[in-house]
């Protein structure tokens, strides 16, 4: 046996190629990210350039972000939304250095009063290469990061994030914590970034994908990349399959349909319209015990609806609740402050009875199981 070549066997095999799937997963996960994060910049630079240059830019004034979004989403061009087009001009405005990371297959998307010596030199300055930004950081990081109003806490957070391979909920957490001014104030910095450091939540390459503008932007439905477990797949499934059945009005709406409350991308596991009460129905499956988080999240969900998705002749949305711990199920309802004793006493009698929904669920729960 030749000593400079280590042996092949079976365990070697499956670790080699555990190894590259991981490696190359990982890679493209990156590639998704900074090509988003480079389209988004993108759009922020050409907003920026029709405030400047546009020649009909006075006929738009401040409905212009308004007005953008609607056309860019009439096209079906994803997260174009009015809020998300002022956090992409606010990100170009922060980080005009990302014009030198744009590759040469990619030149001719830039305006050409980008493209200048002025922007070269600045970004010689700064502390972290534009480069090593972009390889490091997603797009949801900078978005946080972008809302930091200081330009020095702004880098204090980059050198942090990259440094710790924080994920956007540690980034997010670390911000909430006032870690900078932490720092700041204290006597002994190092020891406070190394337990900063230690408690913090890594990044996981895998879940990059996961982003819901990564999956919005690759053309991907929030059910083909959300799903928590195989388990939820199947429940779901089989939840949507018992109330279109039930006979009592259930019209489908949407699976995983994501909605956008404040800067937070959330997900309803199911939408339907109900067309004898004339209202939505949300139905939020959690496999767990009840909490009252899990109650307000889905009256979150549920006054969000009420107050953006109504048309005239709706009645108030209701949302469905369904808790599930092995044998153990609860059943409740959201109706978000609605104070409409008619419309109660209706909606009791048309949707399917608690027992009705537990005892279905733990069936299928212990069917699913075994």
């Amino acid at each position: 046996m030749n000593p400079e070549r280590p042996e092949w066997n079976f365990e070697k095999l499956v670790g080699t190629i555990r190894q590259a799937h991981i490696e190359l997963a990982a890679q493209a996960g990156r590639a998704v990210n900074i090509s988003l994060t480079m389209r988004n910049w993108l759009i922020g630079a050409y907003i920026a350039e029709f405030e400047l240059r546009g020649s009909d830019r006075a006929s738009y004034g401040d409905r212009l972000l308004s007005e953008l979004s609607k056309e860019l989403r009439r096209h079906k061009v994803s997260n174009t939304g009015r809020r998300q087009l002022y956090n992409y001009l606010a990100f170009y405005r922060a980080y005009p250095q990302i014009v030198l990371t744009v590759p040469a297959q990619s030149r001719h998307l830039l305006p050409e009063t980008l493209v200048s010596p002025k922007v070269r030199t600045v970004s010689a300055l700064l502390p972290i290469a534009p480069e090593k930004l972009l390889a490091n950081l997603a797009y949801s990081h900078f978005e946080l990061i972008v809302a930091v109003d200081d330009e020095l806490k702004r880098t204090f957070y980059e050198i942090e994030c990259i440094r710790g391979n924080w994920s956007v909920r540690e980034l997010k957490r670390q911000i909430a914590s006032l870690y900078y001014e932490r720092s700041g104030l204290s006597k002994d910095k190092k020891k406070l970034a190394e337990l900063a450091q230690k408690g913090a939540e890594a990044a996981d390459p895998k879940l990059a994908i996961r982003d819901p503008y990564v999956f919005e932007f690759l053309g991907l439905k929030p059910s083909e990349v959300m799903s928590e477990s195989h388990l939820e797949d199947q429940l779901l499934d089989k939840i949507q399959d018992f109330l279109l059945e039930l006979g009592h009005g259930f019209c489908f709406e949407a699976r995983q349909k994501r909605i956008l409350i404040g800067d937070t991308h959330n997900f309803v596991d199911l939408v339907f319209y109900h067309r004898v009460l004339n209202c939505h129905v949300l139905v939020e499956l959690k496999l767990e015990h009840f909490s009252h988080e899990n109650i307000g999240q889905l009256n979150t969900y549920v006054s969000w609806y009420k107050k953006n998705m109504m048309a005239e002749g709706d009645n108030p949305p209701i949302g469905i609740l369904l808790c599930t711990q092995r044998d153990s199920t609860l059943v409740e309802y959201a109706l978000a402050g609605m104070d409409n004793g008619l419309f109660v006493s209706k909606y009791q009698l048309e949707l399917p009875k608690k027992e009705e929904m537990q005892r279905f669920i733990e069936e299928q729960v212990r069917e699913a199981e075994s």
